[in-house]
């Protein structure tokens, strides 16, 4: 459990979300500049703790099968959720699943490098992640390194192979 959990305010979270600090900094930032331009942003998940997402990702085995839980779901003890970085995006209708047909969509993808986040999992790179495309999925890595990414189109995984050779 990171040391550093803060919680949201409340105008940009479902309920009681929790990053750890710099991310949730951030995570206001940008949600009060969307919100300033008419956009709303809310984290409708960020940490989860080592037994919730045993939870979920097990659901996710019983409900569709464990080929799909592993393109969907971390196992508990690899989810980025537990590390307190990771924040699920959806408007005020708060249904994630349909967040890429939003404004705030298009909104946050021209613009979350610019507070320190990613879109962690990208259209047509599941075979670099691992995970299906998941629009609503940011991960905070700093300002310097997500406009890298984002000016580079890469996933974390290319980042990462490219500077360790």
């Amino acid at each position: 459990i990171p040391n550093d959990l803060e919680k949201i305010n409340l105008e940009y979270a479902c309920d009681n979300k929790y990053l750890r600090r710099k991310a949730r900094i951030h995570f206001e930032k940008m949600a009060k500049q969307a919100k300033l331009e008419g956009y709303n942003i809310i984290a409708v998940s960020t940490y989860r703790s080592y037994y919730y997402q045993y939870k979920l990702y097990n659901n996710y085995v019983k409900e569709k099968g464990i080929h799909y839980a592993d393109m969907a779901s971390a196992r508990a003890g690899h989810s980025e959720h537990q590390t307190g970085l990771a924040v699920d995006i959806a408007d005020l209708s708060l249904d994630y699943d349909n967040f890429e047909s939003t404004k705030e969509f298009n909104w946050i993808k021209k613009n979350a490098h610019k507070y320190g986040f990613i879109l962690r999992y990208p259209k047509a790179k599941f075979h670099i992640t691992g995970f299906k495309y998941e629009p609503w999925h940011y991960r905070y890595v700093g300002i310097n390194l997500a406009t890298y990414i984002y000016k580079n189109n890469l996933t974390l995984e290319e980042y990462k192979l490219i500077n360790t050779r």
